[in-house]
């Protein structure tokens, strides 16, 4: 019995193994650099500004950094610096999502940068005292009804109440009592 179920415990991680290959196969990290890279913040306004982080201690990156990106003008991280400031675009489209890359000493890699939506639009003020009021006195009451609605509704109620009492006195006397 033990045998069946260690083997069933294989067979399924097997499985699952065999079933997630193909999508760690197809994913392809091409942003794979001896050196660490970033922006900070990750998502900006138009016409803010970002930080260009590039870390250099492990020495991937000995020499000067080009940081390119449509949304912005190309920066140089010369080669005794870590970071640098880079000015976007005044216009650039709020919801857009851009590249932005860092090379250094020929290897690139890229990550993104999002310009943040635009500001919400205030709402249009609603008056206090809109020019007319509001229709009222019909709700709850009688109004609406008829005599005629009023008799056919009365008379179902009897009408149902009435059977009712009738079938309970009647099952009474049957059932011997």
């Amino acid at each position: 019995m033990r045998a069946i179920r260690v083997a069933s415990a294989a067979l399924l991680g097997l499985t699952a193994l065999a079933l997630s290959a193909p999508a760690a196969a197809a994913r392809s990290d091409t942003n794979i650099t001896p050196f660490g890279f970033s922006v900070l913040p990750s998502t900006v306004a138009a016409g803010g500004e970002v930080t260009l982080l590039l870390e250099r201690d492990h020495g991937g990156c000995k020499g000067s950094a080009t940081v390119t990106s449509a949304v912005f003008d190309t920066i140089t991280i010369p080669s005794n610096r870590s970071q640098a400031i880079a000015v976007v675009d005044w216009d650039a489209r709020p919801g857009t999502v851009h590249r932005v890359t860092f090379t250094c000493d020929g290897v690139s890699g890229s990550t993104s940068l999002t310009i943040a939506g635009s500001r919400p639009v205030a709402p249009t003020p609603v008056p206090l005292y809109p020019g007319r009021g509001v229709q009222a006195g019909e709700g709850g009451s009688l109004a609406g009804f008829d005599l005629k609605e009023i008799g056919l509704g009365a008379a179902l109620i009897a009408g149902s109440v009435g059977t009712a009492y009738y079938l309970s006195r009647r099952r009474g006397g049957e059932d011997g009592a």
